[in-house]
């Protein structure tokens, strides 16, 4: 197996998603064996003044952490600072590295870094694939991000256009996306669909009564909407903002929200400003080792993508809840990557953005409804093990490594 570099903003010991996957691959190709690097930050993704260890050797994988500015996530001027100047590093980094041959895998932190990557992959004679966990700059311009619009927004889909041509592959997370990328003039042959996953052996059913965070954090009585991980501008909170006032006058109901982001913070300002602050319990993000009784302590889960988003991102949570064995509500499109998962594998329901009134009904009779949270629990389980398991996941990418490895 040639020589592998990965490239992404964030890798382990930070939580954040890109990094969690790219961590997981990563060790485990290491130990198999292959000689891996990841080119990274020295940052974690929620402490920009973090600073780790320019170069050090984890689990058999050669990390090499080179230098950006610090602004963080505060405002877009200084996250767009920070993306060029881990920009210009990344490069010279990854310029100075790569050898004729080694297989260069970029990520998608920070957006279009796959075009960076190209540049310095070519001149050195080294093989691209791009690893989309988004695609950029389309979601960019569907959040409305300044100055992303018009010819700016143009001039850098040429650019990515360009570096997904370039690519020997372009490994994508769902078929909606797969579909998208086929439509900017890529071959499908250079299409890879391997979606995303989590740790399936750690993270397993828990029964409320086996949950010690169920009776920590004084939920034995209630039934427990959750939702885990990163609540940014691509979801949605209106319509759980709108069950929960129509759920007020029931004592179990609860909604528990673990983790942080942009919406996070609006979330906890809008259940103050409605006075519903008794069905809300916000936690901040948990340690990974923790995942497998946090991911457990809901009753059921919501997740929520904006429409106008499907095929550009999928949420990477799913995963983490279909292996607790957990119910989950998708806050979407209906005919999404993830709403026709959820229909198909009969493993919760699906709502539109806007409809509390049958978010509240569907949580009102589930609160009910014992039984059916199990069926459709178990179900969500069974489709993770036929489907997205981690080890289905790494199979997939040593097959796609070894078609390249086997290229002239």
């Amino acid at each position: 197996m040639r020589r592998l570099i990965f490239i992404n903003r964030f890798f382990f010991p930070d939580h954040s998603a890109t990094s969690q996957i790219l961590s997981d691959l990563a060790f485990h190709l290491a130990g198999t064996g292959t000689e891996v690097h990841v080119i990274t930050g020295a940052q974690v993704y929620d402490d920009p003044r973090a600073s780790l260890p320019a170069h050090e050797i984890i689990r058999g994988v050669c990390v090499h952490r080179v230098a950006s500015t610090r602004f963080g996530r505060v405002g877009l001027f200084g996250r767009a600072v920070d993306y060029g100047s881990f920009y210009l590093s990344a490069w010279h980094n990854l310029a100075g590295l790569a050898r004729r041959d080694d297989i260069v895998v970029a990520e998608t932190d920070p957006p279009l870094i796959s075009v960076v990557a190209m540049t310095a992959a070519g001149s050195s004679g080294a093989r691209l694939v791009n690893w989309l966990q988004d695609v950029y700059p389309e979601v960019a311009v569907e959040l409305g991000v300044p100055f992303v619009r018009g010819p700016v927004a143009a001039a850098l889909t040429a650019l990515r256009n360009r570096s997904l041509r370039h690519a020997e592959a372009t490994v994508v997370v769902g078929d909606l996306m797969r579909a998208r990328i086929q439509s900017f003039g890529i071959p499908a042959a250079r299409i890879h669909t391997i979606p995303n996953w989590c740790d399936d052996d750690d993270i397993r059913p828990v029964a409320n009564e086996r949950n010690p965070l169920r009776a920590a954090w004084g939920l034995e009585n209630k039934f427990v909407v959750g939702y885990s991980g990163n609540l940014g501008r691509a979801h949605e909170i209106g319509t759980v903002l709108s069950a929960a006032e129509q759920l007020r006058g029931d004592p179990r109901m609860l909604f528990l929200v673990i983790g942080g982001g942009k919406l996070f913070d609006e979330l906890t300002r809008a259940v103050a400003a409605r006075r519903i602050e008794s069905l809300f319990r916000f936690v901040p993000y948990q340690d990974k080792t923790a995942l497998k009784y946090s991911l457990t302590v809901p009753d059921m889960h919501w997740i929520s993508l904006r429409p106008e988003l499907e095929g550009l991102i999928v949420p990477s949570k799913f995963y983490g809840i279909a292996a607790a064995g957990k119910p989950m509500i998708v806050i979407g499109a209906t005919d999404g990557e993830l709403g026709r998962l959820v229909r198909q594998h009969a493993c919760g329901v699906v709502i539109a953005p806007g409809d509390g009134a049958a978010l509240a009904a569907a949580l009102s009779r589930l609160s009910r409804d014992a039984a059916a949270l199990a069926d459709m629990g178990a179900r969500a389980r069974e489709m993770l093990e036929t489907q997205f398991a981690r080890a289905k996941a790494f199979e997939r990418w040593r097959e796609l490594l070894d078609s390249l490895d086997q290229l002239p």
